[in-house]
């Protein structure tokens, strides 16, 4: 295992979308592997490093609430931008104004994580001036700082998150959850080793006394 860090991740508003769902957005109940790797990814993303998530703990009850939310329903053509890219002159935006349509989502509220991560080297991008303590440092130094590349948002960029380090294994806040719960299955990633054909990844969720205990990437069900 590489170099790990521990941060609590809360906000007011999240929504990690089930797949399943085609038309109205409902969140799962709890935030996704994927989803945490995402907003550390925000805060310090290489290539020669792959952020891995290791655990969650659920500090609040798992709590949905119904919204509207304004969406387009509209994507840029890509063959409109390869052909721009060559020097067509063709329209290459969306007309929000014209695309837009409102859709129910349930969402989750007042949402507070605890996330434990370590990265792994990527080997064909590690280069002669990589060294994990020096990505580690850089990563602990941003958390400290409050720096990131882009906002860190809880499943969509509407639902921002705030982020904090926690230094001190023994600082992390015990969940008020009790007992074993079974949140069936979930998310985990995208796989992405045959680009014409991306497969979802799923694993089984097990929440023990509000904590998730995530399987490595190896275990996890294709």
């Amino acid at each position: 295992m590489g170099y790990g860090i521990i941060v609590r991740v809360q906000g007011p508003y999240a929504l990690f979308t089930r797949p399943e769902m085609k038309v109205e957005r409902v969140s799962y109940d709890v935030i996704t592997p994927s989803a945490a790797r995402g907003i550390i990814e925000a805060i310090y993303w290489k290539p020669a490093i792959r952020w891995v998530i290791d655990k969650i703990h659920v500090l609040r009850d798992i709590q949905f609430t119904n919204i509207r939310r304004n969406e387009v329903s509209d994507k840029v053509s890509v063959d409109n931008a390869q052909q721009v890219m060559k020097g067509a002159n063709k329209p290459l935006y969306i007309a929000a104004t014209e695309a837009r349509q409102q859709r129910a989502a349930m969402v989750l509220k007042d949402v507070d994580y605890v996330i434990e991560a370590h990265f792994e080297k990527v080997d064909h991008e590690w280069g002669e001036r990589d060294t994990e303590e020096g990505h580690y440092n850089i990563i602990l130094r941003r958390l400290r700082n409050g720096q990131h590349f882009h906002a860190p948002s809880l499943g969509t960029r509407e639902f921002g998150a705030t982020v904090t380090l926690i230094e001190d294994r023994r600082a992390i806040p015990k969940s008020p959850l009790s007992g074993r719960r079974d949140l069936g299955y979930i998310l985990y990633d995208l796989d992405f080793s045959d680009p014409d054909n991306v497969q979802p990844m799923f694993f089984r969720a097990i929440m023990e006394d509000g904590v998730i205990v995530v399987p490595h990437r190896e275990e996890v069900r294709r």
